[in-house]
């Protein structure tokens, strides 16, 4: 049984840090594509930033210059470094991968940007 554990959330200032980290465990031969989503009370998740196996990159225009994604595949892991936080940056975030060809979620973890 696979399993994306997300783990680093928590409460901080507006122009703060916090780094995300997602860990896969169980029965896993390849983990291609990872990514990040976040929901916020009342809207719909949404991509925050991703990674393919290979290391090509996207993030959401509202994170460009304030967040960075990294993944160690040696570990099955992979992190969000988020800089400058913005109060609208408060959400669940959520930790996604395609792992041997089936799609995984983590149970989310809760960061709140105070201003």
């Amino acid at each position: 049984q696979v399993q994306l554990v997300e783990s680093g959330g928590g409460l901080v200032q507006a122009g703060g840090s916090l780094r995300l980290s997602c860990a896969a465990a169980g029965s896993i031969f390849s983990i291609n594509a990872m990514g990040w989503y976040r929901q916020a009370p009342g809207k719909q998740r949404e991509l925050v930033a991703s990674i393919t196996k290979g290391g090509t990159i996207n993030y959401a225009d509202s994170v460009k210059g304030r967040f960075t994604v990294s993944r160690d595949n040696a570990k099955n892991a992979m992190y969000l470094q988020m800089n400058s936080l913005k109060p609208e940056d408060t959400a669940v975030y959520y930790c996604n991968a395609d792992i041997d060809g089936l799609f995984y979620w983590g149970q989310g973890t809760q960061v709140t940007v105070s201003s």
